[in-house]
């Protein structure tokens, strides 16, 4: 196997999913922590920097579900999940839906006349980065990242 090799890198069971988690992971909580700056400072910028990362990060969740989701069908030939990789799929789904919740949440306060966004807004946002951060840690498991040696 040669690491440059496309059919390796476009055809492989799992890398796909493996390579495209990080880009939600980091726009997720980049859009975290610009938000949180920006209630800190009363800046729109900082504001307008969250409201674009957390959209990013909502679109990169569907080519990641996607991805997880044939990883499973292939490697394991769509067994019954159970363990680690049942709470991963679980936490995974649920953390993608967090993410969209908030960018709605966001996209619904640049709608509106005055653009307040809700006061339960951060603590669902960090919330969300710690079900980010657990979902990540069991999917290291599962590649092998997290193992003891």
């Amino acid at each position: 196997m040669h690491p440059f090799d496309l059919k390796t890198i476009i055809f492989a069971k799992h890398a796909q999913h493996v390579v495209l988690i990080h880009f939600p992971i980091a726009l997720f909580i980049a859009g975290v922590a610009f938000d949180f700056l920006a209630e800190w400072r009363k800046q729109r910028l900082l504001s307008a920097a969250a409201y674009y990362n957390f959209f990013a990060a909502a679109l990169t969740t569907i080519p990641v579900l996607i991805t997880g989701i044939l990883a499973w069908q292939w490697q394991l030939e769509g067994q019954r999940l159970k363990g680690i990789l049942l709470m991963h799929l679980v936490a995974g789904c649920v953390s993608s839906a967090l993410i969209w919740v908030v960018w709605l949440l966001h996209r619904r306060a640049r709608q509106e006349e005055k653009g307040i966004l809700s006061g339960y807004r951060l603590p669902m946002e960090a919330s969300a980065v710690a079900l980010v951060v657990l979902t990540g840690h069991l999917g290291g498991f599962l590649s092998g990242v997290n193992v003891p040696t």
